[in-house]
Parts: C-alpha cells; structure tokens; sequence
C-alpha cells in the first residue's frame, strides 16, 4: 500500500462505449484526477480519456473531492475505490474528554474486507488513534495521480 496526498477532483466523462454485444451505449463514468484547478482537472481527465477512448466524448462535471489522501494497492484484484470516514480520536486535556475529528479518504480495494485490511496497514504505522465509521463503495473507475514532465522545459 501507498498512499498519495494532493488536490483531488472527482470527474464524470461521457462517451458512446461498445457494449458486449457490439452495440454503441452512451455511458457516464467517473474518474478522479490530481490537479490544482478546475481547468487543469478538465485539461488532465481531457489528456487520460483521449489515450482510451476513441471517438468524441465529454467531460460532464468537476467537482473537488472531499478526501485529500488516496490509499493505492499493489495489488492487481483490487479494482474498486471505496470512499471511507476515519474518525481520530484523541483526549481534549482540559475537560479529558474524548473529541472525534472526521477525515475521509479514498482507498483501492477489491471488497470492504479488503479496504478495511488496507486501512489498518497504512494508518497501522501511525500513532494516530483510529475508528472506521463508514466506507462505502463508489462507481469511480480509476485515479489519475500528476505525473511530473520529463525532459527540458519547453
């Protein structure tokens, strides 16, 4: 597991896709980007769908996402994103009463059981006292992380 911070944005695409039985169906599938802007989320998911999508398509909405980290799986089987509520707790020394601060975050998985494993691995190595108090399942296909240019500066 790996886990990446940045400015997400949640995006919806649409396109004509080939169904199983050859036909051609409009269809709206999300995808998340990393970007610093609404333009530059337009300009990234533009960039990602063009290389799999072929024929016209367009982008539908942009809206910042809620969670500033992402939780990546190595593994090739976890092919779903669940959105999850981590609640941190800790102890207010004055009034030594429990506080709960509520932080989402976005995590590849392939059921809940695994999303919940991939939780416990990552925030394992921390010092941070943890609940888990909601993951749900999402329809994003996928997670486009910024990918730094190469080469000389144009």
């Amino acid at each position: 597991m790996r886990s990446r911070t940045a400015q997400w944005f949640e995006t919806k695409v649409r396109y004509d896709k080939t169904m199983e039985d050859g036909q051609p169906k409009k269809v709206i599938e999300s995808y998340v980007v990393d970007a610093l802007s609404f333009g530059e989320a337009e300009e990234r998911i533009t960039e990602e769908m063009s290389s799999y999508i072929s024929g016209e398509f367009d982008v539908k909405a942009i809206t910042p996402a809620s969670y500033g980290e992402v939780f990546f799986s190595e593994n090739s089987n976890d092919d779903r994103w669940y959105k999850t509520k981590l609640q941190f707790i800790t102890i207010d020394e004055k009034t030594e009463k429990e506080k709960r601060t509520s932080v989402y975050y976005l995590v590849q998985a392939a059921t809940i059981n695994g999303a919940v494993k991939n939780i416990d691995e990552v925030m394992g190595g921390t010092m941070i006292d943890y609940a888990i108090a909601a993951i749900n399942e999402t329809k994003i296909m996928d997670v486009f992380e910024h990918k730094a240019k190469t080469g000389l500066s144009e």
